[in-house]
């Protein structure tokens, strides 16, 4: 496999972590992206003692204009872009009837409209290389739907909307452009989710249990091969069988 640069938004996160650690031991370089430096300086102090070493950048990618100068700085102290994974997420939960409009546009803005900010600066690049390589990381609830994730579910399904039109228009030029959607990771995030509730949603999934981040890094690694070049516009569910369908 050829090294390339690899830019993963939301990087520090438990999934994104484990996709950082996945890309770099393929021999990519990695970059990622932050917005508290005191944090950013001890997560890359933990990876470093794996051997990992992140390229990392300040930019907040609900914001064009950070997150342009994001990927410039990545171009600029890592190399082009070739590798996009648009990670970064958040939620706001809170059923419609009750939710605000600070509510709705910030889950859209990092989570939807980030694709857009994030992707748009490295997009000509991508083409004028005649290769790249884009994965979403979506959601199964962008699928299926949550109660209480209206403004969460319309994004992470818009993402996909996003993957499916980029795909048809950038294939010519060597780039694939793929959504992974996991379902429940034991992430921090989820762990944190009080005992009793984790265990009605495991008991919901046939596999039996929650994802590893690993498991969903593997799946964005393996859309990233040369041997995955005729894989674009897909969407892989990995859920432990929580939700199936087409």
């Amino acid at each position: 496999m050829n090294p390339r640069t690899a830019l993963v938004t939301g990087g520090t996160g438990g999934i994104g972590t484990a996709i950082v650690r996945y890309l770099a031991r393929q021999g990519h370089r990695v970059a990622t992206n932050y917005r508290d430096a005191a944090k950013a300086d001890a997560w890359r102090a933990a990876m470093a003692t794996e051997g990992i070493d992140v390229c990392m950048v300040p930019g907040d990618v609900a914001d064009p204009a950070s997150a342009e100068s994001m990927v410039r700085a990545v171009e600029k102290d890592c190399g082009p872009v070739d590798i996009l994974v648009n990670n970064a997420g958040i939620t706001r939960d809170t059923t419609f009837h009750k939710m605000d409009y600070q509510q709705w546009s910030e889950v859209v803005n990092t989570n939807l409209n980030a694709c857009f900010n994030v992707t748009r600066p490295v997009i000509e690049g991508m083409r004028a290389r005649k290769w790249g390589r884009i994965v979403q990381i979506s959601s199964i609830n962008g699928q299926k739907g949550q109660y209480g994730q209206a403004n969460y579910a319309a994004a992470k399904a818009g993402m996909h909307g996003f993957t499916i039109s980029l795909a048809q228009e950038n294939a010519k030029f060597g780039i694939t452009v793929n959504t992974v959607s996991p379902g429940y990771v034991g992430t921090d995030m989820v762990m944190a989710v009080p005992e009793e509730v984790r265990e009605k949603i495991v008991a919901q999934i046939p596999i039996g249990r929650l994802g590893r981040p690993e498991e969903i890094a593997h799946a964005v690694a393996f859309f990233t091969t040369d041997e995955a070049s005729w894989i674009t516009g897909a969407n892989l569910a990995i859920n432990g069988g929580h939700y199936m369908g087409w």
